[in-house]
């Protein structure tokens, strides 16, 4: 009879399920299953930059004499940075200003030659057009004696040979008066150019002496100012960085996996952890970097006290709002559009039974159900790898 009760006590201890692991209750994450709109936003963290920058460079090569500003000085357009010199540029600017001043000297010259020239070629002109006035006169009373049989045939004709001939004079000087006024003019005309090219060359090395002091150019904040006194520069090298601090954009890191959805317009709100502004998504990178990828957000609020260039912020893109789906905190594990396992807590909140669930469309905080849960369901969202040989749990 003892034995019958032992070998049957035996039988009933391995039929028995084996105990469920028990979790402490306060080291998992419950949540409920509810419906309602849900927001469907991506996050990445970034700075802020100005959207306007300009960086100044150099005009010219040149030595820094001395440095008039530092990094972090308000700035207007006439401010001057950098003070450079550079003896043989102003050299050349001597030289091609004494140029100039030597082709206008010899443009005056010119002209007053050329001016006398043409007076006098007026005065033959003038002087055979008397001649021929003169002969003209003596022609026509040797005409008239003529006719009246008081002179010879060949006074009349040595007579109006000389008329005719002066006449042909006088008129060819009339010519060469006309003539010499278009010689004038293309003449002043030549060393007008040479004086507009030689007054260019000098306004050139002019400005690139004035360049040799740097100016801001516009209004804010200098940012960067590269060089040291006694450096020597090169044509095109950078000297300085400005930006407009009232003008600044968010530069948003989001992860390559999130970005996909974001478009531009979209909107954005910027946290500088001094204030909240909102924006809108203005650029996306089309490259990726470092499994990120880089939007720019247009800042449409006024700015908080304190926001500058390289603030550290946090921003959240809205790519859609649903308006009635079924839905949950997101899982830590939990990607969107797949199908995972979650621990269901039973009614009386003691313990966990695994089920598959489908998810669907995820955010930042949230996720889509779509199979397997109901809404009012409390499910334990934590890590719950540690379990993955058991389908039950029991909370302590």
């Amino acid at each position: 009879m003892v034995l019958t009760t032992v070998v049957l006590a035996s039988l009933g201890i391995n039929r028995m399920k084996p105990a469920a692991p028990e979790v402490d209750a306060a080291t998992v994450w419950p949540d409920t299953v509810r419906r309602g709109p849900m927001l469907r936003d991506v996050r990445g963290i970034g700075t802020l930059v100005p959207e306007e920058i300009l960086f100044i460079a150099a005009q010219t090569d040149g030595r820094v004499d001395r440095i008039a500003a530092r990094p972090g000085a308000l700035v207007t357009a006439n401010t001057v940075l950098l003070e450079l010199s550079n003896p043989e540029l102003e050299l050349a600017a001597q030289d091609a200003e004494w140029l100039m001043k030597s082709a206008e000297a010899t443009y005056t010259d010119l002209r007053v030659r050329l001016q006398s020239q043409k007076l006098e070629q007026q005065s033959v002109a003038a002087k055979v057009q008397s001649d021929y006035v003169q002969a003209k006169l003596k022609a026509d009373l040797e005409q008239r004696l003529g006719d009246a049989g008081l002179t010879s045939e060949i006074n009349l004709k040595t007579t109006k040979a000389i008329a005719d001939e002066l006449a042909n004079r006088s008129s060819i000087e009339k010519q060469k008066v006309e003539i010499s006024d278009e010689s004038v003019q293309a003449q002043l005309a030549a060393q007008r150019v040479q004086i507009d090219k030689l007054r260019a060359a000098w306004q050139l090395k002019k400005a690139q002496v004035e360049q040799l002091i740097v100016r801001a150019g516009a209004q804010g904040v200098l940012q960067q100012l590269p060089v040291e006194v006694g450096q020597r520069l090169i044509p095109g090298a950078v000297l300085a960085k400005i930006a407009q601090p009232s003008k600044l954009k968010a530069e948003l890191k989001i992860p390559e996996t999130q970005a996909k959805d974001i478009l531009l317009g979209q909107t954005v709100t910027v946290d500088t952890r001094n204030g909240i502004i909102p924006g809108k998504v203005s650029r996306i990178d089309p490259a990726v970097l470092n499994g990120t990828v880089t939007v720019d957000v247009h800042l449409e609020g006024e700015l908080p006290s304190g926001a500058r260039p390289d603030l550290s912020v946090d921003g959240s893109v809205e790519i859609e709002r649903l308006a009635d789906v079924v839905f949950v905190n997101r899982p830590v594990l939990g990607q969107p559009h797949s199908t995972i396992s979650l621990f269901k807590l039973e009614a009386d909140g003691k313990e966990a039974v695994r089920v598959p669930v489908k998810l669907g469309r995820g955010s930042v905080a949230t996720i889509e159900i779509l199979e397997g849960l109901k809404v009012g369901d409390r499910v334990l969202l934590s890590d719950m790898s540690a379990m993955d040989g058991h389908n039950r749990i029991r909370l302590n």
